[in-house]
């Protein structure tokens, strides 16, 4: 599997980069911004390990530009320590955030785990939540809320699906316009459209869409899946 290791300190590099690489990683780096952007392109890799110090642009930015062409798992390195700049990272679309100084084997390990969690993601062609209210065939992309057929638009079901197979990560309005812009319905500037369509989805599938139980705001945020999976899940 390949990563992308982006950090403008050379002795990093060389230390993960030894240690993933005795994992069987393929290992591709960047230490400025511009030439992560133009790798993750060109490599396609299975996971970005990121620094939010750069020099030429932020990791921010880098995370946010990564995130309108690809769901690829992003690690994000920092020596931010605080729990905003953490939480921000998280909402910015990172899988996962460590704080510098850090141990090359922890980095690993949440390496492994990410992968990991992806993999069986990739695996899934149904997920049920809350003990079968909800269920998703993500292979026929068909909904059923209590047993019963839901009639989703492919907004709907892109926004739903999306959120489902990230359940707790946050996803600010623009983020889930740019999910949706494929489907001919992003318009620059039009965040608070995205309400309309989670509006619409709620009261096709919450039982009651003023106290949601799958689809809950984030005040100040945006929106995140709350439901529970189900242990029994069908895979491929």
């Amino acid at each position: 599997m390949k990563i992308l290791l982006v950090d403008d300190e050379k002795r990093i590099i060389e230390v993960l980069e030894a240690y993933l690489e005795r994992e069987g990683y393929e290992i591709h780096c960047a230490d400025n911004g511009i030439d992560a952007l133009k790798k993750a392109k060109t490599i396609n890799p299975d996971l970005i390990i990121l620094d939010l110090m750069l020099p030429d642009i932020s990791g921010e930015e880098v995370c946010r530009l990564v995130r309108k062409e690809s769901d690829v798992p992003i690690l994000m390195l920092t020596a931010k320590s605080a729990e905003d700049d953490r939480i921000n990272g998280i909402v910015m679309g990172a899988d996962d955030y460590l704080t510098k100084p850090f141990s090359p084997r922890e980095v690993v390990v949440r390496v492994q785990a990410i992968l990991r969690r992806v993999k069986k993601t990739e695996k899934i062609e149904r997920i049920e939540f809350n003990n079968k209210q909800l269920a998703i065939d993500l292979s026929k992309k068909e909904v059923t809320v209590k047993g019963q057929d839901v009639i989703l638009t492919p907004i709907e079901y892109k926004l739903l699906t999306n959120m489902a197979l990230n359940p707790g990560r946050v996803y600010s309005r623009m983020d889930l316009l740019e999910k949706i812009q494929d489907e001919g319905m992003y318009y620059e500037g039009y965040e608070r459209s995205v309400d309309t369509h989670i509006k619409n989805l709620r009261k096709k599938i919450e039982l009651d869409s003023r106290q949601p139980t799958f689809i809950l705001t984030v005040f100040g945020m945006g929106y995140k899946f709350g439901g529970v999976l189900d242990v029994s899940n069908t895979a491929v």
